[in-house]
């Protein structure tokens, strides 16, 4: 399998697998990899694999695909270490999974300091292999059946009582020291999948005072997790296999017992490695039997205990979630705002608990009310942060500005001075004057708001050639288009989650489709956005959405 690590951006050190005959790469949730990132198109490209070799492809994107410096066309066979660079976001190819052991640059917590990094021979003198994966879930007793069910009744015991995995680890190492009385050292070590880390877990010593004597053999340890087989070395210190480790030669170790723990999938979740360095009492073929069939008992107790982390940090997330859902919310408006002569309707759907929509109303001096409907790129937290500090600078350059572009041109440059690497935001500004009925409006590479005219003919509000959205460039300068709007004429200001709206068909509804549903025959604003909410449901289906969606009408009283 061959996958993707981030160098540069998102997450540097996070690897994504490439799994399949085609992975995507785009900012689309549906895409296989992920990348929420603003100038990332929502299909950028596309990892193939044919007849044993990977290639890349640009799918059309806004901003390109480069390999190692040079931008693609067509199809780019990929070979190991190349760099891949799609708009800020830098990855390194591999054929295979990289830095088997870590990286120390993705070590917060030191954990490859405990590694040595020895390579092996090819030659081995390993006394004995057995195959884990292969083995029954329960304790074979044809050998030594008194230690077999000691170490049962000692491990069953054990893991039955807690699901929490820093208790479960130390008790599987105590029940394993009653049962080989000669082990002087004991440990479990997990793979860290996010990071990619191989992490001692619990370490038990026979002696006290040997700690820091502490030296784990990456060799060995991947060698059983990657071969998912127990390893038995009589001696290792002249087992040629490990014979270029420096930590087996450190601490002495005449005898070693390494059993990968795989989950219900196969999958190696980590070790646990007894070793000794009395020579008297090295490990039998026996001892690794009892040691592989516990192996299995305990990788199921962990993978139970990560499956309970993961269920309690879900729950923890989920409810920090609840409450940002509620908070933003809070920022929304309460209630459509009561003008003489005017009527109001809103409509606000995140695609997930948090979104990067926004509208609010704002009152101005001299009968005047702002209405801003923005699209902040990107979805979740990030986007969501982001919609919350534009609210703030809205009604703070709306307060400064008299003029409707003046206040953009604050906006923007205000936000293109945060810290906000690769964000960008469309945003529309309409600001009603009820003195003389007229309408100002103001378009950062906003869909074109849509007038619905007395005779129900519905046309786009500005030029196809907007501004550029909030954050480009903090030199944009905007222009304010004027109307005046006559009774029975009401406009319907959107965010693209209405247009790209999709079906099960996988056809986008389009600005053509809401032009016919803001034309039906429907009296009053009100009336006009549940009507077009209602056709937009009914073209959707049940088909689940991945952009948020955003409505913002005002109309004019006949």
């Amino acid at each position: 399998m061959a996958t993707l690590q981030v160098v540069k951006g998102l997450n540097p050190g996070q690897v994504f697998a490439i799994e399949g005959q085609r992975a995507v790469l785009g900012r689309h949730p549906d895409c296989d990899i992920v990348l929420d990132v603003g100038a990332v198109s929502r299909q950028h490209a596309q990892i193939s694999l044919d007849a044993g070799d990977y290639f890349v492809e640009d799918l059309h994107s806004r901003n390109g695909t480069m390999v190692n410096g040079k931008l693609i066309e067509g199809r780019y066979k990929l070979q190991e270490n190349d760099r891949l660079k799609i708009c800020d976001l830098l990855f390194t190819f591999h054929q295979f999974e990289p830095n088997d052991g870590g990286d120390s640059q993705r070590d917060p917590e030191g954990a490859t300091r405990w590694f040595d990094d020895e390579t092996s021979s090819s030659s081995s003198t390993v006394m004995s292999t057995m195959d884990v994966s292969k083995l029954d879930h329960t304790l074979r007793l044809n050998v030594r059946p008194e230690v077999k069910l000691r170490a049962l009744l000692e491990i069953t015991d054990s893991l039955g009582q807690t699901l929490e995995l820093d208790t479960v680890l130390p008790k599987i190492l105590d029940s394993l020291f009653k049962i080989f009385a000669q082990a002087d050292r004991g440990l479990v070590v997990l793979r860290d999948e996010r990071r990619n880390l191989l992490i001692p877990k619990a370490v038990k010593h026979r002696r006290a005072g040997e700690d820091e004597e502490l030296r784990l053999s990456r060799t060995i340890i991947n060698q059983a997790m990657n071969s998912r087989e127990a390893i038995l070395s009589a001696d290792a210190t002249s087992d040629s296999q490990f014979q270029m480790s420096q930590s087996v030669a450190d601490f002495r170790i005449r005898s070693v017992m390494c059993a990968p723990l795989l989950d219900t999938d196969g999958r190696a979740l980590g070790v646990i490695q007894l070793d000794t360095s009395n020579q008297r009492s090295a490990f039998q073929r026996e001892d690794l039997d009892v040691l592989a069939s516990i192996a299995r008992q305990a990788a199921v107790a962990i993978e139970n205990a990560q499956m309970h982390e993961n269920q309690i940090r879900q729950q923890r997330i989920q409810r920090d979630l609840e409450l940002a859902h509620q908070v933003q919310r809070g920022f929304l408006p309460a209630e459509p705002p009561k003008v003489a002569g005017y009527d109001f309707f809103d409509y606000y759907q995140a695609a997930h608990m948090l979104g990067g929509d926004y509208y609010d109303y704002v009152e101005l001096p001299g009968g005047r009310l702002a209405i801003v409907v923005a699209d902040v790129a990107g979805k979740g937290i990030p986007a969501a942060m982001l919609a919350a500090r534009l609210s703030a600078d809205v009604r703070y350059c709306l307060a400064l500005e008299r003029e409707a572009a003046a206040a953009v041109n604050r906006i923007n440059a205000s936000f293109a001075h945060s810290p906000w690497q690769d964000r960008f935001i469309t945003f529309v500004l309409a600001v009603l004057d009820t003195t003389d009925q007229s309408l100002t409006i103001v378009n950062a590479g906003h869909p074109l708001p849509l007038l619905r005219r007395q005779d129900r003919t519905v046309v786009a509000i500005g030029d196809a050639e907007t501004g550029l959205p909030l954050g480009i460039d903090e030199d944009s300068r905007y222009e304010a288009v004027h109307l005046r709007l006559e009774p029975g004429e009401a406009i319907a200001m959107f965010t693209d989650g209405f247009t790209e709206a999709m079906n099960a068909q996988g056809e986008l509804l389009g600005v053509e489709k809401l032009h016919e549903f803001l034309a039906a025959p429907v009296d009053g604003v009100a009336a006009l956005g549940r009507n077009l909410l209602e056709n937009v449901r009914s073209f959707v289906g049940q088909h689940p959405q991945s952009d948020d969606m955003c409505l913002a009408c005002l109309g004019r009283v006949r």
